[in-house]
C-alpha cells in the first residue's frame, strides 16, 4: 500500500438541499472510517482562467493513500449513501489529486 496522501476535488451543483443535507449527515463518518480528512468547501468559487469554471460548491478532503481513496468510494455504505448525493445534486466531477513526490 502507499503511504502517498491524496487529495480530493469534488464540484457539484446542490438542486435539493433538504436531500443534499441527508447525504452530508452521513458523509463525515464513512470519510473517518478511511482516515479521510475534510478540508474545505466553497459554494462561491471564484475561476480566474480557464474555459470549463467550476460551478456551485466546490469540496476537498484527503486521504492518507490511493487505496483508501478508493476503498472509500467502493464502501457499500458510500454508495447506499450517496444515492441522495446523486437526487440532491449534479456532479460536475470528483478527482483525485496526488501529493507532490518526495524531493531527492
Amino acid at each position: 500500500m502507499s503511504d502517498e496522501k491524496v487529495y480530493m476535488l469534488a464540484n457539484l451543483k446542490i438542486n435539493d438541499k433538504e436531500t443534499y443535507h441527508i447525504y452530508e449527515k452521513g458523509f463525515f463518518p464513512i470519510l473517518k472510517k478511511y482516515g479521510g480528512e475534510f478540508v474545505t468547501y466553497d459554494d462561491s468559487v471564484e475561476t480566474f482562467e480557464g474555459s470549463t469554471p467550476l460551478e456551485g460548491r466546490a469540496v476537498i478532503f484527503s486521504f492518507p493513500s490511493p487505496e483508501k481513496a478508493r476503498e472509500w468510494f467502493n464502501d457499500p455504505e458510500y454508495q447506499e449513501l450517496s444515492i441522495h448525493r446523486r437526487a440532491a445534486a449534479e456532479l460536475k466531477n470528483l478527482s483525485m489529486i496526488k501529493s507532490l513526490p518526495a524531493r531527492k
